[in-house]
């Protein structure tokens, strides 16, 4: 995509939408996150009556940062990442940051827009999109050398979806991190790692402290089981 055409996506999201720029402190630098103002004002009540989905992908969450830290500290040059729910892209851009190859996806097309963009507007980087549904992936798909996501185990069906996606996209000897702030599914994603080949490797449990929110991200670090 050229710088030409991501400022014309970006003009288009203006329209679209009521943004904000959140700015967020990364690694020694200033990111500027363009995002919807509210997830409220994206709620669509025949979407949410076809498949009970809601438009969470547009804020910024605490899981989303702790994560963005960790991965813009990671050396990621010719290294592929993929996020799982990339929402407005933090992660996307702290990985673009850190070098990675990176494709942004969700099940939200409007996501993964934005999240180009945020990418480009702060390190230049125009991470590939794409539009992807857990609950029907391609049956083969490219694989990478990491995988990560960030808050995506908040309805009990997603332990062993997020799994699955996870087994589908992570190289052999790649690595998948993915922070949780202790949501329903957490102990069904654990639970269906083993089946797959799976392991979890180490769990980091991170203090998140921002005005009135209190909350410990767990990141977990998880690969193929070799042994």
């Amino acid at each position: 995509m050229s710088e030409a055409e991501l400022r014309a996506l970006e003009a288009r999201l203006r329209v679209r939408f009521r943004v904000v720029e959140t700015e967020i402190e990364l690694a020694g630098r200033a990111l500027r996150l363009l995002h919807p103002a509210s997830a409220e004002d994206l709620i669509d009540e025949t979407a949410f009556e076809r498949d009970e989905r809601l438009p969470y992908w547009a804020e910024l969450w605490p899981s989303a940062r702790v994560l963005a830290e960790r991965m813009a500290a990671v050396d990621g040059s010719e290294r592929t990442l993929l996020e799982l729910g990339c929402g407005a892209g933090l992660v996307t851009t702290a990985s673009c940051v850190a070098g990675f190859t990176v494709t942004a996806s969700d099940y939200y097309e409007d996501a993964t827009r934005f999240a180009r963009v945020n990418a480009w507007r702060n390190t230049g980087c125009a991470p590939r999109a794409l539009h992807l549904d857990w609950r029907h992936l391609p049956p083969i798909m490219q694989q990478y050398d990491v995988v990560v996501a960030s808050d995506v185990l908040y309805e009990r069906p997603y332990g062993a979806l997020v799994a699955r996606a996870i087994a589908a996209t992570l190289a052999m000897e790649g690595s998948a991190y993915v922070a949780d702030p202790g949501r329903v599914a957490r102990s069904d994603f654990l639970a269906a790692l083993p089946p797959l080949g799976l392991a979890l490797r180490s769990q980091a449990n991170v203090p998140y402290r921002d005005a009135d929110v209190r909350q410990t991200i767990a990141v977990f670090e998880i690969g193929y089981d070799v042994s």
